[in-house]
Order: C-alpha cells, then structure tokens, then sequence
C-alpha cells in the first residue's frame, strides 16, 4: 500500500468532516512510511511519492497540485513568524531532501533539485537548485528532464 492512497482516503474522510478516522490515518501513516502528512493537505490527482513517500513532512495548510512527484525526506512547510505554506503548481518534481518553506509559490513544470532549500516563489518552467535555491536554468520542458 503506498502513501498516496492512505493519504487520499484519509483526506475524504477529513472532506466528509469525521472527527476521529482522519487522525487515525495520520497516525498510520506516521507509523508505516515515517512521514507527516495531515489529512487537510491537498494533493492532486496523478501525484506519486517516490520510495513510498519515506519521511516527507507537509504542513497541514499546504496544497500540492496534479500529477507532481515528491520524493523522500522532504519538507513542504512554514517560516517561523509566517503562518502561510507554500503552494505548490502542477508537473512539479521535488527531488530527495529538498526543502520548500515560507509563503510561496511554486510554478508548473518546476524541477527542485536535491537537497535545494526553496525560499523564493519560483516560476514556470523552471529547474531549480542550492542553497538558498537558484534558477538553474529557464525555459525547459519539463518532459525532457524527467
């Protein structure tokens, strides 16, 4: 069973708004793949987590679009002070150990790469990477990369 599917079925029973499941699925979650992802996230359809999602933290008000792949050990969260959490676009592939904090956005086609730390709001078509990340490279298609 992938973390994918736990998640979506927690996230429904959170829509339908039953108190107690929801936080149970978190909980299984947490114990199974090592990874915090509240049952509030929404995730869209056709996005996968790679190596079955082992150690991604996700703040509860962060919304991740379609058809992204997030791989392990990642974290979509705040900034201390900042109550707002990254959104992030559609076709975006966040590679191992990337991190995406504070309020902003993450454009569409967007590659992260590994280990990059994603302060800044990033555009279309982008790959990105560093510390603090950087434009790489602009303009791509996302296909050729992925």
């Amino acid at each position: 069973m992938n973390l994918i599917k736990v998640h979506r079925v927690s996230h429904k029973l959170y829509k339908m708004k039953i108190p107690v499941l929801p936080r149970l699925f978190r909980f299984i979650i947490f114990l199974l793949y090592n990874s915090d992802i509240p049952s509030s996230v929404s995730i869209g359809k056709g996005t996968l987590f790679g190596h079955s999602g082992i150690g991604v933290v996700v703040h509860q008000d962060a919304v991740i679009g379609n058809n992204c792949v997030i791989g392990q050990g990642i974290t979509i969260g705040g900034r201390s002070r900042n109550p707002q959490v990254p959104v992030i676009g559609n076709k975006v592939y966040i590679a191992a150990g990337a991190r995406v904090l504070g309020p902003i956005k993450i454009g569409n086609n967007v590659i992260i790469a590994p280990n990059a730390v994603v302060i800044k709001d990033v555009a279309d078509n982008c790959i990105v990477g560093g510390i603090p990340a950087k434009i790489l490279k602009e303009g791509i298609k996302y296909e050729d990369h992925i």
